[in-house]
């Protein structure tokens, strides 16, 4: 009689990594099971259940148990997997990089339309993402509007190389530069469209965020400041400048900071044009435009 253990099933490791989620209380203990056992085995969600009496390699259990110790240890499900998918792009993550939610797919919903009519008017266009991290905001602007081309700057070079390899993963390498700078302070040239998600959240609230956050997201993409506006005032001040005269801003912003954001542009010349809710009905990204 052989001592090796029997390779257990898919749906087994399945079974398994739920049932320790659940175990410790984590929310979403059924679709972090089926995301992470299903990215690791290379499967899709669907195919995890149609395949479910396949059986896993050693191997790939001592691999899935390691990731399920990891969730364990409240580190995110895509962290794990090193990737997430933004608006149809996989991106891959790292260390200095925020991992993109799907709230932030909003931002781009909005700004589309812009882009698309400054395209139709100008021709080629092009946009500035600040604070880029794995550059989804610009590549996802980028993938839908063909005749733009992006810059995606940010003060961290690990985040940058992580933009420029997701790019080209996504075939979008010669219409995106990468560039290191503190906010405007290495940009030069203007552009039609000027996004961001910046630091949002006030300092004295940042360490009452999930573990999943506080331990995992980089601090710099997070803390915005004493009142989390710190972000905001310094684009603000200098965005005129970098702006096509018909050009947009584009923010993402914290759930109740929709009339602060918009008295600091509006005190730098910029007047709103849209204000969009995010799918929990919280205020999420705001438009202006120069006055």
């Amino acid at each position: 009689m052989s001592g090796k253990r029997a390779e257990p099933t898919v749906s087994q490791m399945l079974v398994e990594a739920r049932r320790r989620f659940t175990e410790v209380g984590i929310d979403s203990a059924a679709a972090d099971a089926r995301v992470l056992v299903a990215g690791l085995l290379g499967l899709s969600t669907t195919a995890i259940v149609t395949r479910g009496g396949e059986t896993v390699a050693n191997e790939q259990a001592i691999l899935i148990e390691q990731a399920i110790e990891r969730r364990l240890a409240h580190e995110p499900v895509h962290r794990i997997l090193g990737e997430r998918e933004f608006y149809g792009l996989p991106l891959s993550l790292s260390a200095e990089t925020l991992e993109p939610r799907p709230d932030t797919e909003i931002l781009v919903d909005t700004v589309l339309p812009y882009l698309r009519d400054l395209a139709n008017t100008d021709g080629r266009i092009h946009i500035l993402d600040l604070g880029t991290g794995t550059g989804a905001i610009c590549l996802a602007l980028l993938s839908e509007c063909p005749e733009a081309s992006g810059v995606g700057s940010d003060i961290s070079a690990d985040a940058l190389r992580t933009a420029k390899s997701n790019a080209e993963r996504n075939g979008l390498q010669d219409r995106f530069e990468a560039i290191q700078s503190s906010w405007f302070d290495s940009i030069h040239g203007t552009f039609h469209a000027i996004v961001s998600n910046p630091p949002y959240i006030a300092s004295k609230v940042v360490h009452t965020l999930a573990p999943e956050v506080t331990k995992f997201d980089p601090l710099a993409a997070l803390d915005g400041g004493r009142d989390g506006l710190d972000a905001y005032r310094t684009i603000a001040k200098d965005a005129a400048r970098f702006i096509k005269p018909n050009g947009v801003v584009g923010l993402e912003i914290g759930y109740d900071q929709r009339n602060d954001v918009t008295d600091v542009f509006e005190a730098e010349g910029f007047k709103l044009l849209e204000s969009v809710k995010d799918y929990g009905q919280n205020d999420r990204a705001l438009v202006f435009a120069l006055k």
